[in-house]
């Protein structure tokens, strides 16, 4: 059967102390575009032009952010991944942010739709003194069709490196089982679920942050919030796609680099 691939790569340059394009390359339904902003930081689109993916798609992603750089990176629209009849839609991104720089990883959430299979990898290396801000943001099947995708699979793995030395390492799993949706310790019942991972340029900058964003979050448990070090860890659960965007929105305004988010983003 046909499968979409595609592979789209961007590298940015420093010129009078604004972040531009220095290299775009896009094969297949990955496509990147580049919006006119008021800001010196570099916008970035991630369009994948297949609609969405099924079992056998591959899409990768990648971003060089040069020294001094400051990059914002988003997709055009929500992620959806539709149900399989084989094996898992492959999404890997690779992202490298040079000295000093800072990226803010936002891409819309992914929709898991009934019966679809993901298995995704974020790679991110930071150069010394760089930082980044990034999400991900899941959602279990369409609410307004009341979908709960039960039986949804997903394969999540994170590695964040600087200078080689592993900085934030994790593994998400869901396998369909019903223990996931309703154990207490894990989706409780919920039906969206985001992790938010800030590296700052040294561990002084995170207790500040840690403390602003506490007092962003709701006091109902479903967010949570940690700090180790240079990184910043935040965990959101949410009944709806809405409910989930309106509780990680303010904290990205508060952890991003540009101290806005992108018009797409925009509810």
């Amino acid at each position: 059967m046909q499968r979409a691939r595609g592979v789209a790569r961007l590298a940015t340059k420093q010129r009078n102390g604004q972040t531009h394009l220095k290299q775009l390359y896009q094969d297949g339904c990955a496509k990147i575009r580049l919006p006119n902003t008021h800001s010196d930081a570099l916008e970035a689109v991630l369009i994948n032009t297949a609609g969405g993916l099924t079992g056998g798609d591959d899409l990768q992603w990648s971003a060089e952010i040069a020294p001094a750089g400051r990059a914002v990176i988003t997709t055009q629209a929500c992620e959806r991944i539709y149900r399989s009849i084989g094996g898992a839609a492959q999404v890997r991104t690779k992202l490298h942010v040079g000295e000093g720089a800072h990226l803010d990883w936002l891409p819309q959430e992914t929709i898991l739709f009934q019966s679809s299979a993901l298995q995704r990898s974020i790679e991110i290396d930071l150069a010394p003194e760089a930082s980044v801000t990034a999400v991900e943001a899941i959602l279990l099947g369409r609410d307004a069709m009341g979908e709960e995708a039960r039986d949804a699979r997903l394969r999540d793995n994170w590695r964040i490196r600087r200078n080689g030395r592993l900085l934030h390492a994790e593994a998400t799993q869901l396998s369909g089982a019903p223990a996931e949706r309703n154990g207490i310790s894990l989706l409780a019942g919920n039906r969206a679920l985001a992790t938010i991972v800030h590296v700052a340029a040294d561990a002084e900058r995170v207790v500040g942050r840690l403390e602003r964003v506490r007092n962003l979050m709701a006091d109902d448990g479903s967010i949570g919030a940690s700090a180790m070090g240079e990184r910043l860890v935040v965990r959101v659960l949410a009944q709806s796609g809405l409910a989930l965007r309106r509780r990680i929105v303010p904290i990205l305004y508060e952890l991003s680099g540009a101290g806005t988010l992108p018009r797409l983003w925009h509810l």
